[in-house]
């Protein structure tokens, strides 16, 4: 895929955002044909097989060995505990909540930028963290700030919690190793195989069948696998030739598409006070960006 064009490329990156914002409805759905494991390495193989086909077969001896396996690590471990997260939360709302709680990477990304990479910030990264901490915290307590009503959700499904917490912090490391490391690669359709087969060799170690295909459900697997797959690969080329300043702002408006995309798909019913967690956790996030652009440092 080569567009050389700037406008073109931006076009491409907002479409990332877009195909992503539909992932996490997606990937709770599929995992109700097939169940969270099963349905998370049906996704990744599509996914590997579609990035396969529109970038190329990846080109290891280009990279460096450190961020082979640093970089595979952290993101395979990401792509499994979201999956899983999605596909093991309670309903349809619990799944869009900790799809929120994953939302909190941006502003630990910055976070870990400056210890790891050095990049300047202004102090106003402080309360952007806190901002986007908030946000989180207003989401999963759904009786005001309430921290007996904080515990009792954490604690009905504190496997997905975990998860869903794990995944904010790994894929913060991912993109710091990734700038770092990286030396301008895309490995990311290596990353979806391997992805793909951690989640085959667990699911053959549980007792999950793997149910019959209906017409729905493939279809679902398909959407969720191009949301996935496509998603990567149009926002490669956005980074690479877009206008970044602008691909950056929009994305820290993902997780409130990402909440309103799910709640449609799932027929979820949410509250007021989720929808103002989940724009805390957009300001935060822009507050963090924001620190980093006054000193004239790219995010």
């Amino acid at each position: 895929m080569r567009i050389s064009n700037g406008r073109s490329a931006t076009a491409c990156g907002l479409a990332a955002i877009l195909l992503w914002s539909t992932a996490s409805g997606l990937i709770r759905s599929v995992s109700g044909f097939f169940g969270p494991i099963g349905g998370a390495a049906l996704i990744y193989t599509l996914g590997a097989i579609l990035l396969v086909a529109l970038l190329g077969r990846p080109r290891l001896r280009a990279g460096s060995r450190f961020y082979l396996v640093t970089g595979s690590a952290l993101f395979v471990a990401y792509e499994v505990c979201l999956s899983l997260a999605l596909g093991f939360a309670t309903d349809g709302t619990q799944a869009i909540q900790l799809g929120v709680v994953n939302y909190l990477w941006p502003s630990l990304t910055v976070l870990l930028a400056i210890l790891m990479n050095r990049q300047p910030a202004r102090w106003l990264v402080l309360p952007g963290t806190a901002i986007a901490l908030f946000g989180i915290l207003w989401v999963v307590s759904t009786d005001g700030l309430s921290w007996p009503s904080l515990i009792a959700n954490v604690q009905s499904n504190p496997l997905s919690y975990s998860l869903a917490a794990t995944c904010a912090i790994t894929f913060a490391l991912y993109c710091n190793v990734t700038r770092r490391y990286a030396r301008g690669e895309n490995h990311v359709a290596f990353f979806f195989i391997l992805t793909a087969v951690v989640l085959w060799v667990k699911f053959a170690f549980v007792s999950e069948p793997l149910p019959a295909f209906t017409l729905r459900g493939t279809l679902e697997l398909l959407a969720a696998g191009i949301a996935m797959a496509g998603g990567y690969a149009l926002w490669n080329i956005g980074i690479l030739r877009g206008n970044l300043t602008l691909l950056a702002t929009v994305s820290y408006f993902a997780p409130v598409l990402s909440s309103a995309f799910a709640a449609l798909w799932l027929g979820a019913s949410l509250t007021l006070q989720f929808w103002q967690g989940a724009v805390l956790v957009t300001a935060g996030s822009l507050v963090c960006w924001q620190a980093t652009r006054e000193r004239g440092a790219k995010a």
